[in-house]
């Protein structure tokens, strides 16, 4: 997803989303390069009330079934009535945090459906539930930080970015738990994130310094930490951190990890979808373009498996794969470019 000069490709069509993109504005096969898909989920986090996440994962199960405008909008009304079961007036850790997943899986639906002004309504009301925990407003920032990257807002997810930081910066590290240090790396990761896809490679590497050894590079955080060895040319290692987030996510059966709170385009399937995509994409980069083929081609089946085939993210995907062949070709002096199995854009 980042490599050389990193920069957000600014879509300009429908049929590609708005993605990170590493490298120059148009992208040079030749280079180290990658498209980046940013993701979506949300995962349980402490401390909540347990009818609460029953009903989120009622709520999304719905919705993720159906993939119907019907079936959206009764995840909705499942996900309000359980917000407005929660009590106006308590001020507890618990309530706090109840709350505040609800508000990650709106956000997710919101987000899902394109409605970002809403997706962001609900991650901006999360940072008002001051004794909520410290991973839940870190995810709901999280969140912010990527619908805004995701749409170009590249100055406003750099504030964000800082404002996640100063999040982690009221931290006691000498008190801190292994999930205080998994927020802090994804407050560094999500803050190197806004400087990569800016070119600002220099600025990025303090943010990553020391995160092979983290507890905290798992999941969003180590894709992130991937996509910065990836854009500084590290292949060997970053291919390494890729096939981990890979395996990692696709171990997860349900939403149980308490360290990796997510919502909308930053975790869970879409992680794993990004990781896969970046893959594929390194994998040309190294000339391996039997494997890149092979990986671009599962990400495009993950991709339409959660989207639909005519989602944008589809598109960035087949693009992905035209891009392959189109350096597979220049790389073997090919007169033509023959893409057999690669289908017309959505």
């Amino acid at each position: 997803m980042l490599p050389s000069s990193l920069k957000l490709s600014r879509a300009a069509t429908a049929t590609v989303a708005r993605t990170v993109q590493l490298g120059l504005a148009s992208f040079k096969p030749s280079s180290s390069t990658p498209y980046r898909l940013i993701h979506d989920g949300i995962i349980k986090g402490p401390n909540v009330n347990p009818v609460a996440l029953q009903m989120i994962d009622y709520a999304l199960s719905l919705a993720n079934s159906k993939k119907s405008d019907e079936s959206h909008a009764q995840a909705m009304l499942v996900l309000e009535q359980c917000l407005s079961s929660q009590s106006s007036e308590s001020q507890d850790v618990f309530t706090h945090n109840s709350k505040g997943m609800v508000l990650l899986a709106m956000s997710s639906l919101l987000s899902a459906r394109g409605n970002y002004d809403d997706a962001m309504e609900k991650l901006q009301n999360i940072q008002d539930l001051v004794h909520s925990h410290l991973d839940v407003r870190v995810a709901a920032m999280e969140a912010l930080t990527g619908i805004n990257l995701e749409m170009g807002n590249d100055d406003t997810s750099s504030v964000l970015a800082d404002k996640c930081l100063e999040l982690i910066g009221k931290v006691d590290l000498k008190n801190s738990d292994e999930g205080s240090e998994v927020a802090i790396a994804r407050a560094k990761a999500i803050k190197g994130l806004t400087e990569l896809v800016q070119g600002n490679l220099e600025s990025a590497e303090p943010f990553f310094q020391g995160f092979l050894d983290n507890k905290g590079c798992i999941g969003n955080a180590a894709l992130t930490y991937g996509e910065f060895l990836h854009a500084t040319r590290n292949f060997s290692l970053a291919k390494d951190i890729y096939q981990k987030v890979i395996q990692e996510v696709a171990k997860k059966k349900d939403f149980t990890d308490v360290h990796a709170l997510a919502a909308c385009n930053m975790a869970s399937e879409e992680v794993l979808l990004a990781a896969t995509c970046s893959l594929g994409q390194l994998e040309v980069h190294m000339g391996n373009f039997g494997n890149a083929e092979e990986t671009l081609t599962t990400a495009l089946n993950r991709a339409e498996q959660l989207f639909g085939s005519h989602h944008p993210k589809v598109g960035v995907v087949l693009t992905c794969l035209a891009l392959m062949f189109q350096h597979k070709a220049k790389q073997e002096h090919s007169s033509s470019l023959l893409i057999q199995e690669v289908r017309t854009l959505p």
